[in-house]
């Protein structure tokens, strides 16, 4: 046992799962919110497919690297649960509909957007 715990990370300690202020995103009215709030405080939408692996797998890594706490909100859209928030998020913010997506929103325009990896690579502290 002690070497398939030291192969797959078996150590017997609980791992600690880092959790994010994620406000859920799930009607079309906050989006009027959000494009307010943007004008006081950076908002940051981050479109998830509850389906999709590399989805998973990009929100992952995004929790990982998140250390901006308090300094923008944070917005959870379940695309999939939510699909006329997610359409109305395209129109509304004037992005192409992408999965996994984040959009960074600043006085009520996007300011940065990104899918997929280049999700990881957007400096969100340039924003706050």
């Amino acid at each position: 046992m002690g070497l398939l715990n030291k192969i797959f990370g078996g150590s017997g300690e609980p791992k600690l799962e880092k959790t994010l202020p994620w406000v859920p995103l799930n009607t079309i009215d906050q989006l009027v919110d959000i494009e307010e709030n943007s004008k006081q405080k950076t908002q940051v939408i981050f479109k998830h497919s509850t389906r999709c692996g590399i989805s998973r797998m990009v929100m992952n890594q995004f929790v990982s690297a998140y250390d901006l706490e308090a300094k923008l909100d944070l917005y959870y859209l379940d695309l999939l649960g939510y699909r006329e928030v997610s359409n109305e998020t395209g129109y509304k913010f004037q992005v192409l509909h992408e999965s996994p997506q984040l959009l960074v929103i600043k006085n009520g325009v996007v300011v940065a957007h990104a899918s997929h990896g280049a999700i990881n690579e957007i400096d969100l502290l340039k924003f706050v």
